[in-house]
């Protein structure tokens, strides 16, 4: 049913492909690509996030960073958000693909939101990577 899947976040350099590698290795069999609201275009995964993806045996070297289009909503089956804000933002962007827009972080107990470690300490992004981990893990589970 969902064979193309979209992540989402803002600068398309933190969150979104280190979640994307993780859901590639999870669901190898589908169609995952990342882009950000607010994208970075062209920049690769920051520095830290790359350090602990590949600690965690994720492949997040050939990244470049891309802007969302309407494009890229349209061909996605599922779209993961990172925050309700996202997704209302998404929705702004193309109405039609709100009903296929979800928080990537839906099945996480505490809260769906995943906050953006961008230039925080790098114990923010470990907090961050934990619960993509989480989150993609419960996400493949269901998928």
């Amino acid at each position: 049913m969902f064979q193309r899947i979209l992540v989402v976040c803002v600068g398309n350099i933190c969150r979104s492909p280190v979640a994307e590698a993780m859901l590639r290795r999870a669901l190898p069999h589908k169609s995952l690509s990342s882009a950000g609201l607010g994208a970075l275009v062209g920049q690769g995964v920051d520095p830290l996030a790359r350090e602990l993806a590949e600690a965690d045996g994720l492949d997040v070297a050939g990244h470049s960073a891309r802007q969302l289009s309407r494009a890229m909503l349209a061909e996605a089956d599922l779209v993961l958000v990172m925050s309700d804000g996202q997704r209302r933002a998404v929705g702004e962007l193309s109405p039609e693909a709100l009903g296929k827009t979800m928080t990537l972080g839906r099945w996480l107990p505490e809260s769906p939101a995943i906050p953006d470690p961008y230039r925080k300490s790098r114990d923010a992004f470990l907090h961050v990577h934990g619960l993509l981990r989480e989150a993609t893990g419960a996400w493949a589970a269901r998928l």
